[in-house]
């Protein structure tokens, strides 16, 4: 899948004008003339100029595109049906059911991991992740079920032994607690 840049500047642009209005919630400090939001604000106003430019850029190929395809001969006239108009150009694998459930399956497990990782807990989510992924992608159960349990143990003693951030212990409180 391909989009244009304007939809990618228009995307990036919103996200930087949320960053500003967040940091604008920080407290200043006494006695000086910036605070904690001076950092957020400068990024964000530099993302926000960067969504302006690719909006622009994207807005300018979309013209020449149109322009390039008014004045080409009739027999490539024929539209694309997986092209939107130049906006969007989808790739082969949205009409590929298998492809098209594996890239579904990212954004799906995440919103599982956000929903049920504070009653389930981090390890025993991150374990069915990774081994329904993996498994997926074709690696074998016994090599999926190694990499899954040794990459969770890894995560866990880095956050919670080096980071010492605290990750939900969920269903295994009493064990890990």
């Amino acid at each position: 899948m391909r989009l244009n840049d304007a939809i990618s500047g228009v995307v990036l642009f919103i996200f930087a004008l949320a960053v500003i209005a967040y940091s604008t919630t920080f407290p200043s400090l006494h006695g000086q003339a910036y605070g904690p939001s001076l950092f957020p604000t400068v990024i964000g106003s530099c993302l926000a100029l960067c969504g302006l430019i690719l909006v622009g850029r994207g807005i300018r190929a979309h013209r020449h595109d149109n322009q390039t395809t008014t004045s080409a001969p009739q027999e490539q006239e024929q539209e694309n049906p997986k092209d939107l108009h130049g906006w969007v150009q989808w790739g082969d694998w949205v009409s590929d059911g298998s492809r098209l459930t594996t890239m579904l399956l990212v954004p799906g497990l995440l919103i599982a991991y956000i929903v049920l990782s504070d009653i389930v807990g981090f390890i025993l989510l991150s374990i069915i992740i990774m081994t329904v992924l993996l498994y997926r992608l074709g690696t074998p159960l016994l090599s999926t079920l190694l990499i899954a349990v040794a990459g969770t143990v890894l995560l866990q003693l880095l956050f919670a032994k080096v980071l010492l951030v605290p990750l939900p212990p969920g269903l295994l409180l009493p064990w890990i607690g």
